[in-house]
């Protein structure tokens, strides 16, 4: 929802590149546009638009409101998309909330269910209490967060503490660490390690038990020295012994765990099998309760066992924790800890882990999780450190949580009897109610008025015909985690897997996660060959880059100020791998790089407006060797262009193309060739040799640019002159080729050397002009002593060299002149600069003494009088 941000721009902009490319390329490459509809920041946006009106409205009314909705965002986004140049099927793209994509999640979903690899179990998930729903991990977000830090003792038994002889008769305790004392009331265990060393030491009278690696740690922050050690032990020892709750009436079971840590904390951890991953492990493996006694708003319900917590918000109940268990002298040290801690994405506040009855895809059903993790390994990963990250998210991941408390989605199609609780889940009636969900929408399952089961229909356990509807809907990542099956199997009937996903790092615990296990577990294999990684959006400063900072400009304005194709050359010039800064400065230097690239071209145009390609071009053979050595130039940069593009180095195409327009053409080539073009014979050899290169650079180059420079490189195309095989639009035409035989390395080793002689004159040249010798190059005069080597290379172009060094008169000397400046890159080479001999001709503004040598033509030189005769 919203109009489209710098991310949206970066990612948009990215896929059309790579289509734009590979379109031009040969493949088959269509862009079907798609938005995901469903989910949480419509409905929550939607809620807060009806405010109180939707206490009276029925769930398809509320479900209307959010297709209305999103379908108000896609017509802006839609056209926002469109004027950054984004070429695809905008006419009819793919929405999660059509009816026929509904249909096939809930096809997709069956596919599991026939597997028997979906199920519903009573599993600690990422709960938001204010969302009111459970969140995939791909929902929430880490930041720094302050909690509570405590340690706090649970007191032994006694047949735990007299099986060491050197504590019997003595008080002792346990020592937990936690950073979240509101899920103490839901403590049933405490873990140790079973390897690890522990050790009972003696405090204030009393004995406490803790990891022996974290004694320092626990001595520093209680401000002592070190504290006597009675007993050593390892974990294993205290293996089902118990301890006391602090301040409940109940015990605590004393549990083994490898994923107990010693690099925090006490070594001894707080196991609420309620309220943690690992913990709810360790807990099935002991075989405790699941307790968690919390609501949907994150309050404490009766459960808590602690009347005065009743009702409390979780949060808000750690003080009074704290203080209870001081009153009690099980509080051995508060402090604060800074620390990740997850948030809600949309709603920004703390999530908790609660333990709620929720619907699951098993991993670990027909080895999902190994099979996904061997197709991780064969996909390629642009950056290649995505392959790791991935890896590391679905080898330690929980079963997928599939189940969401709202009503803007895709229902799980499951019945429960009203008479035993039993769950009816089955494929081929999911099947059948998807059949009617491709004609009716999924508001269908919503409508009581519906009948959506075959008839006779009974419940498996106890034969009763009193079925109710599942309320939950699907987890939204499972909606564009089939979207290979939706978009590219039904719609474009090819298989899987498509060459490449395209997306932020994000979605490597998003998109790339749910697609890769929704097709795994389906077709057995990834969905995708590659998946290449985009980083996130920052400022000048490296700062978050977003609406709600300060340091945010709309894209709208930028296009306004400076057209959209400032933005496609911002994506293309920023390495994209890490983040993408954007500032005013930035984009600044971007539109002095653009004018650049767009002035070069309209030089080459300028300077095309006589040339017939039918009539006109000069062949290969008979190019003057400058312009030889241009359209070298021009088949390197083919080649590294190309290069980019095939690797996905968009940054590296944007300075290619930007130092061949600014050093070679420009610079370079264009500069030289100026006289040639202005002075020479209009139809002649050496203008007709030039214009030849300027059309088949000026047209390969508006190729090479079309899929990022998408607007400037079709406007070049339709200024070309009139040639065979035109078509209408760049984007229509095949990715320019190395031409055979038009790469000569003999001719650009001379005119490379030729260059850097250019170079060292050029610089002599401007310190003349700073000392007011000269006021331009052609009012001076060259003289160059070179070495040998040197000597020979420029004697071999003595009569170009003064239109190569653009001066009016070159001479080569063979002793240093005076007051020689010696050369920075080439030994032994020096030059001198003084004024050039003669007047200034009024046509090609050289300095000569054949001024007025024909009497017809009394202000202009002898050359420029027999190109006028002509």
């Amino acid at each position: 929802n919203g109009n489209i941000h710098f991310g949206h721009i970066l990612n948009k902009t990215l896929k059309d590149i790579i289509v734009k490319y590979k379109s031009m390329s040969g493949h088959y490459s269509p862009y079907i546009p798609g938005w995901d509809c469903h989910g949480l920041p419509i409905e929550h946006q939607v809620d807060k638009d009806l405010g109180k009106k939707k206490e009276k409205m029925s769930k398809v009314e509320i479900r209307q409101a959010c297709r209305d909705y999103a379908a108000k965002f896609i017509d802006i986004q839609r056209e926002e998309f469109k004027r950054l140049g984004i070429l695809g099927d905008w006419e009819q793209p793919y929405q999660t909330m059509d009816f026929h994509y509904e249909a096939t999640i809930a096809r997709e979903f069956a596919r599991f269910v026939e597997q028997g690899a979906i199920y519903k179990g009573r599993k600690p998930v990422l709960w938001c209490p204010r969302c009111r729903t459970a969140l995939a991990e791909a929902e929430v977000e880490y930041e720094d967060h302050t909690s509570p830090s405590i340690y706090v003792a649970f007191p032994l038994n006694s047949s735990a503490v007299e099986q060491f002889p050197e504590l019997k008769g003595r008080e002792a305790a346990i020592v937990i660490w936690t950073t979240t004392p509101w899920t103490l009331p839901a403590n049933l265990a405490v873990a140790l390690h079973p390897h690890y060393d522990y050790v009972a030491v003696e405090y204030e009278g009393k004995i406490l038990v803790l990891a022996n690696n974290c004694l320092a740690a626990f001595c520093q922050v209680l401000g002592i020295e070190e504290l006597p050690v009675l007993k050593r032990f390892s974990g294993e020892t205290l293996e089902r012994q118990v301890c006391r709750h602090p301040f409940l009436d109940r015990d605590s079971l004393i549990v083994l765990s490898d994923h107990v840590t010693m690099d925090t904390g006490s070594g001894c951890v707080h196991i609420a099998p309620g309220h943690g991953e690992e913990d709810y492990e360790v807990g099935l493996k002991y075989d405790l309760d699941i307790l968690s006694p919390v609501d949907d708003a994150g309050r404490f319900t009766d459960e808590v066992g602690v009347p005065e917590l009743v009702g409390q918000p979780v949060k808000e109940a750690n003080r009074w924790i704290n203080d209870y268990l001081q009153e009690r002298n099980a509080l051995l040290w508060e402090g604060e800890v800074e620390h990740s801690y997850p948030s809600c994405w949309r709603c920004k506040k703390p999530v908790v882990f609660r333990a709620t009855a929720q619907w699951f895809l098993s991993l670990d059903h027909e080895d999902l999780r190994g099979k996904a993790l061997d197709a991780i390994r064969r996909a390629e990963w642009i950056p290649g450190w995505g392959r790791d990250r991935i890896y590391g998210m679905v080898v330690n991941r929980p079963d997928w949580c599939l189940s969401r408390q709202r009503s803007w989605g895709v229902p799980i199609m499951t019945f429960h009897c009203r008479q035993c609780q039993a769950t009816l889940l089955d494929a081929e009636i999911i099947r059948g109610i998807a059949e009617r969900i491709e004609q009716e929408g999924a508001d269908l399952w919503f409508d009581s008025k519906a009948d959506l089961l075959p008839p006779k229909t009974a419940c498996p356990e106890c034969s009763s015909t009193d079925l109710a509807r599942e309320e939950d809907i699907l987890d939204v990542w499972f909606d564009s985690g089939v979207s290979y099956a939706a978009v590219v199997e039904d719609r474009l009937k090819m298989e899987i897997p498509i060459s490449l996903y395209l997306e932020g790092s994000d979605q490597h615990r998003g998109w790339f996660h749910s697609s890769l296990l929704t097709a795994v577990g389906t077709r057995g294999k990834a969905p995708y060959q590659a998946v290449l990684t985009h980083g996130f959006v920052v400022d000048g400063k490296g700062r978050k880059y977003s609406k709600s900072a300060k340091n945010y400009v709309s894209p709208d304005k930028i296009i306004q100020a400076s057209g959209a194709e400032i933005l496609r050359l911002w994506v293309a010039a920023e390495d994209y791998r890490g983040s993408i800064r954007v500032s005013d400065e930035i984009l600044r230097g971007l539109a002095d790089a653009y004018r650049k690239i767009r002035n070069t071209a309209r030089f080459m145009l300028g300077n095309l407006y006589d040339f017939d390609p039918q009539a006109d071009v000069v062949p290969y053979e008979k190019l003057e060797e400058v312009d030889r050595y241009a359209l070298h130039l021009l088949q390197r940069l083919i080649k590294r262009v190309t290069g980019a593009y095939e690797e996905y180095s968009f940054h590296t195409i944007f300075h290619e193309i930007n130092r061949f327009c600014t050093v070679d053409l420009s610079s370079f080539y264009l500069d030289i060739s100026k006289d040639c073009l202005y002075t020479s014979p209009t139809a002649g050899p050496l203008r007709r040799s030039t214009q030849t290169v300027l059309f088949e650079v000026v047209r390969t180059l508006s190729a090479l640019m079309a899929p990022i420079l998408c607007f400037t490189a079709d406007e070049i195309w339709e200024y070309l002159p009139t040639f065979d095989g035109q078509v209408d639009s760049v984007h229509l035409v095949d990715f320019p080729q190395p031409t055979a035989g038009w790469s000569d390395d003999a001719v650009a080793g001379s005119w490379e050397q030729l260059r850097e002689i250019r170079e060292e004159v050029m610089r002599v040249l401007e310190g003349a002009r700073q000392e007011k010798l000269i006021g331009n190059a052609l009012e001076a005069k060259v003289k160059i002593f070179a070495p040998s080597q040197v000597e020979d290379l420029l004697e071999q172009y003595q009569t170009r060299l003064a239109d190569i060094l653009i001066v009016s008169q070159v001479d080569l000397v063979h002793t240093p002149p005076s007051g020689a400046t010696e050369a920075q890159s080439i030994p032994d080479l020096k030059i001198a600069v003084m004024k050039a001999e003669g007047e200034k001709c009024e046509r090609c503004w050289k300095r000569t003494t054949t001024i007025g040598q024909d009497p017809r033509h009394a202000t202009i030189c002898y050359r420029c009088s027999q190109v006028l005769s002509e």
